[in-house]
């Protein structure tokens, strides 16, 4: 389907819940998260429902986010059969990785394609800051869990931070040479509530590119620009949802785990579908197509984001 700005809609990202292990900085507070109900949350058949339904418009890629996913008991479950649902083609997920040394091949088994596992810094005292719990080494074993796996494709997603880890940029792109796998630097998004960084914390991916003059681009991949070092066996990439934003290419909906609609990230409209029928859940998914704006608000250090949720209540 497409929405008004005749953009094609193929993809949903689907928040299964909004609770995590960790609290990374940017994503949630350290204290007083909100645990909603079991009643609030939707159940794994309303969950295929909406993707059953999603797939009807024309959906055919659904990503499984958090909060973190690995948490959720019946994960395996809900994988298995949004792979079933006829028509989607790729069911991919987004981790912290912690998980991934249990879960990894029954995840590949259950249908699950690609994984972005985020890594932020390759420094242990700084990975237990900015998530204020982990370990890194935990991490780092949950990425080796997926490349033994055999899924088709592993990312690492780290956001960028002035003054916190934009001295490892070379650090991290170099893990494209030592695994196959993408590395993407993504802007830190002003999310609404977040008050752990300042202004000189949100610097531009062009950043990435003064850092490793090396890099030869490479084509786009969705949000991605894309390039290689010499000798990579992934690529880099920059994700810039401030500095280059992509909303005209934008060919997303977003269900949280308690069942609201999101045409867009940055806008605080959402369309409620717990409780639905699969025809109601589709004609709601039309509407929130149909009001996809055609583009969010300026983002920056002093406007935040209209969303209205942390990022651990959204899905990433």
């Amino acid at each position: 389907m497409r929405d008004s700005f005749g953009r094609e809609i193929t993809y949903l990202r689907l928040s299964v819940t909004e609770l995590c292990d960790l609290r990374c900085r940017y994503c949630m507070p350290e204290e007083g998260v909100c645990k909603l109900r079991h009643e609030e949350l939707l159940s794994e058949e309303e969950m295929l429902r909406a993707v059953r339904a999603a797939a009807a418009l024309g959906i055919t890629k659904v990503r499984i986010t958090g909060g973190e996913p690995l948490t959720k008991p019946n994960i395996l479950s809900i994988c298995r059969g949004v792979a079933a649902t006829p028509g989607i083609r790729e069911v991919s997920l987004t981790t912290n990785g912690l998980r991934l040394p249990e879960l990894a091949v029954r995840l590949r088994e259950a249908g699950v394609r690609r994984v972005n596992i985020s890594l932020d810094t390759l420094d242990p005292e700084r990975y237990a800051y900015i998530t204020r719990r982990g370990k890194l080494a935990d991490a780092l074993r949950g990425i080796e869990a997926a490349l033994t796996a055999g899924f088709e494709q592993v990312k690492l997603n780290a956001v960028l931070i002035g003054g916190f880890n934009d001295g490892e940029i070379p650090a991290l792109a170099e893990l494209t040479r030592r695994w196959p796998v993408d590395v993407r630097f993504i802007e830190l998004m002003p999310m609404p509530g977040e008050t752990a960084f300042g202004p000189e914390s949100y610097l531009p991916v062009s950043r990435v590119l003064e850092a490793l003059p090396a890099l030869r681009p490479e084509r786009e991949d969705g949000v991605a620009r894309l390039y290689r070092l010499p000798g990579g066996q992934g690529r880099v990439g920059l994700i810039s949802p401030l500095s280059q934003h992509f909303c005209a290419s934008c060919n997303r909906l977003r269900l949280t785990a308690d069942g609201k609609l999101k045409p867009c990230l940055h806008s605080a409209e959402e369309i409620g579908i717990k409780g639905m029928s699969e025809d109601e859940m589709r004609e709601a998914m039309a509407e929130a197509i149909r009001r996809k704006p055609r583009c969010h608000g300026e983002l920056s250090a002093a406007r935040r984001s209209q969303a209205a949720r942390n990022m651990n209540q959204i899905g990433g």
